[in-house]
């Protein structure tokens, strides 16, 4: 036993290797050894038939007959060939597979008996083609049953795969991304799937890869009846809407979801199981992904020289990423932060290292308030256009060290600003924020601050356009709540809510950087682009929704039992329950040529009257007199009020609710 346990495991590697080697083979090269195969394999069991009904090796009399026998395995694989047998993947070709073969050798078989009719048999027995027809089916079902097995021998002992199964899996989506995915399962072998969900009609009650496509009104029915324990959601990028009502409707069930990425990843040939994802709050909260438009993208990017200030925050490094793959002539990163320059400058270098034609990439350590620095950058680079993203966003925080917020926030704009118009920079795009209108903080208040320095450089400039672009939360930002409850939740709670009605509108990183840059190339000089944000989400919500992604349940009133507890700790300073995106209302913007950028008519400040007051905030900011420096910005910035208790008025709330979305 001992000598037959070492000879087995002596072969087992080889067999590995075997496994391996023919799984990493391409596509094409597996297909046309399939044919061969098949072709030869076919070619033999004429040969037995004949042999079978002559009973000695049979040598065609001519060469019409000779030529009628090669029409026979010919055939066959062009018919298999031809419905598909050879897109099969193999390892899981199933019983609906089986039969597609049994029918494709039996069309082939029939229209061969016909030519032999019409043409005269020419000495070929109809016994001889039915034994063909028969044998030649079975051995081509066995040839693949015999390479499953050998495939399967190496991928594990059965106790193990049945142990694997123990949990059944549901798979929601059954087009390409669904069966990629399936493929991986069963390579696998880690899961045991049950069946397919689909909203498609045409899928119901049909079977793709022997099992069975199911509508979504019986997911309840499977999760119970199937023991369903996880769902993997496997659905293209243009059914998001789809996939945000699935999670949705998911949520009330005791059940695992993953998500698969979409299918540009699958086709790309990326997908395998550890491409599976936790459900993620940007999952449910995005929105539909509109496809940018390429003109928009281009138009200041490709062959220009580009600046990116705040380069290594959170919009900052998602449009240098957005910027870079646009083939910019060099790209220019500035950013006060050491670390995080270090970061994203080493993440483009290695995007471009084995690319030809990279941009010159420049990291540029400083402060934006620098104006020696600013000047420098400019020159030596012949910068053409600039995106100001640098900025103190996080609301608390600037409140309690306004000083520091409104110097880098509005002064570092100022700088930024009469350098590019000193050096006749074509372009300058502020990202700029919700919160800039009517600020009940000093971030806000810095902000439009910042919106009305734009604004005023705008007037009269023939040499560069000034423009911002003004839109809400980012999920997973430096500044959002959705990093802060996911490390509350992971050590157990309890998750702080600053109010259960308080709303924010949420966009997603990559989604907000895009539009920033198409904003900017509409841009003919001082407009206020707002971003459409969809509808305000209740951080309440969004916590509860936190909690339940992780398969926990929150802990409350009426669930004592629960997880994790949710903690109301009132409003932090500055914060406001609502916010808003527009000053003017909604009757003050205008559609652009894109479906969810908005230019707005925002009110300005004069020049020499918005520098005066704002010299006398410097000289404020310097003495550190708070008092001076809130009563310059109570009168400059529309709208600003500091407030204490930060509870808004009725009056206020309903104002904010009626200009809150975009329409």
């Amino acid at each position: 036993m001992g000598e037959v346990g070492r000879s087995t495991g002596a072969r087992r590697p080889s067999l590995v290797r075997l496994r391996d080697w023919i799984l990493a083979l391409p596509r094409y090269p597996k297909r046309a050894a399939l044919v061969i195969i098949d072709l030869l394999t076919l070619s033999a069991v004429l040969v037995a038939a004949l042999w079978l009904r002559y009973g000695v090796i049979f040598m065609p009399p001519n060469v019409m007959t000779g030529l009628l026998l090669a029409v026979g395995p010919v055939l066959t694989t062009a018919i298999l060939w031809r419905f598909g047998i050879y897109r099969l993947v193999t390892r899981f070709i199933g019983r609906r597979g089986n039969v597609q073969i049994l029918a494709a050798v039996a069309l082939s078989v029939l229209i061969w008996a016909l030519t032999l009719f019409m043409l005269g048999q020419h000495g070929i027995p109809r016994t001889v083609v039915i034994t063909y027809g028969l044998v030649g089916a079975s051995a081509i079902i066995s040839i693949r049953a015999l390479i499953r097995t050998l495939l399967d021998a190496t991928a594990g002992s059965r106790s193990d795969i049945r142990a694997r199964k123990d949990a059944a899996t549901l798979i929601y989506g059954a087009d390409q991304v669904g069966i990629a995915l399936l493929r991986a399962i069963q390579t696998a072998r880690d899961r045991h799937v049950v069946g397919f969900v689909d909203s498609s009609p045409n899928l119901w009650r049909q079977y793709v890869s022997d099992l069975k496509v199911y509508p979504p009104h019986r997911i309840g029915r499977l999760i119970e009846h199937e023991k369903v324990r996880e769902v993997l959601i496997a659905l293209p990028g243009d059914r998001r809407q789809e996939r945000r009502r699935v999670l949705q409707e998911l949520e009330r069930f005791p059940v695992s979801v993953k998500i698969l990425p979409t299918y540009e990843d699958v086709a790309s040939g990326q997908v395998s199981l550890n491409s599976l994802r936790a459900v993620e709050v940007g999952d449910i909260l995005g929105r539909d992904a509109v496809t940018p438009n390429v003109d928009l993208m281009n138009r200041y990017t490709t062959g220009r020289s580009v600046l990116v200030t705040g380069a290594g925050g959170s919009i900052g490094s998602e449009l240098v990423r957005q910027l870079a793959v646009r083939s910019p002539r060099v790209l220019v990163l500035l950013d006060i932060s050491e670390s995080a320059l270090y970061t994203i400058e080493l993440e483009i270098r290695r995007l471009f290292a084995d690319k030809p034609d990279p941009p010159e990439l420049k990291a540029v350590l400083g402060s934006v308030g620098d104006s020696r620095l600013l000047d420098q950058v400019v020159v030596e680079n012949g910068i053409e256009v600039i995106y100001h993203a640098a900025a103190y966003k996080h609301v608390p925080m600037v409140e309690v060290n306004a000083f520091v917020g409104l110097d880098n926030n509005v002064f570092g704009t100022v700088v930024a600003a009469q350098a590019a118009s000193r050096h006749g920079v074509e372009r300058f795009v502020l990202v700029s924020s919700d919160k800039a209108v009517r600020p009940t903080n000093i971030m806000g208040a810095s902000k439009r601050l910042a919106e009305l320095v734009l604004q005023a450089e705008a007037v009269g400039n023939t040499s560069t356009v000034f423009t911002m672009v003004r839109f809400g939360n980012v999920l997973e930002s430096s500044g959002s709540v959705v990093p802060l409850f996911r490390e509350q939740i992971r050590r157990g709670g309890p998750v702080t809510v600053t109010h259960p009605d308080a709303t924010r509108f949420f966009m997603s990183i990559p989604e907000a950087a895009s539009l920033v840059i198409q904003a900017g190339a509409m841009a003919k000089g001082g407009e206020v682009f707002v971003l459409h944000m969809g509808e305000p989400v209740r951080i309440d919500d969004l916590a509860r929704l936190m909690v339940r992604l992780t398969n926990l349940e929150v802990r409350d009133a009426a669930n004592p039992e629960g997880d994790i507890e949710i903690a109301y700790v009132g409003l932090r300073p500055g914060e406001k329950l609502y916010e808003e995106l527009l000053i003017g209302g909604a009757a003050h913007t205008e559609t652009t040529e894109h479906p969810r950028i908005f230019k707005s008519d925002e009110p300005s400040r004069i020049r020499s009257e918005l520098y005066h007051e704002l010299g006398l905030l410097k000289q404020a900011m310097e003495i550190r007199d708070k008092a001076a420096v809130q009563a310059i910005l109570t009168r400059t910035v529309e709208g600003y009020r500091a407030k204490s208790d930060n509870a808004p008025s009725p009056q206020d709330t309903l104002r904010e609710i009626g200009t809150q979305t975009i329409h």
